[in-house]
């Protein structure tokens, strides 16, 4: 067993949490954004940037958290995150530690990720790809 396959079921599940931590962190921005919860200090008109972006958060974070239609919802996240980033942060400077765009960055690469490459075990989509391909013999 060589040192590389050894660490591979870690990863797995680390892909796992990483997914649902990540999903759940982003649904949380778009609960407080669409119904004025946790914390929030306004909701914004029905059709707005901003309640838009509340709807990818909690539609896209749940689509991931589940697992389900990953790639794609996790594309769109990644580009409502981006122009987050650019419209809300950058204007205040260009490094996210000054301008507070940490999150909004690292949510960004980090659903790029999942769009790559999927959303891994124990998800939906693993589910209905072991289902069009059958079980394996191993």
């Amino acid at each position: 067993m060589t040192e590389t396959s050894h660490h591979l079921p870690y990863a797995r599940w680390a892909h796992v949490l990483l997914r649902l931590v990540a999903s759940a962190l982003l649904m949380q921005h778009g609960v407080q954004k669409l119904f004025g919860l946790l914390g929030a200090t306004m909701v914004p008109p029905v059709g707005s940037l901003f309640w838009f972006a509340g709807i990818i958060e909690t539609v896209g974070g749940l689509l991931v958290f589940l697992g389900l239609f990953t790639r794609v919802a996790a594309f769109i996240v990644s580009g409502e995150l981006a122009v987050a980033y650019f419209k809300s942060h950058f204007p205040n400077g260009f490094w996210p530690i000054m301008n507070k765009g940490e999150l909004a960055v690292i949510l960004c690469f980090t659903f790029l990720y999942f769009a790559a490459t999927g959303a891994g075990a124990l998800s939906f989509d693993y589910i209905m790809s072991r289902r069009k391909t059958g079980p394996t013999l191993a």
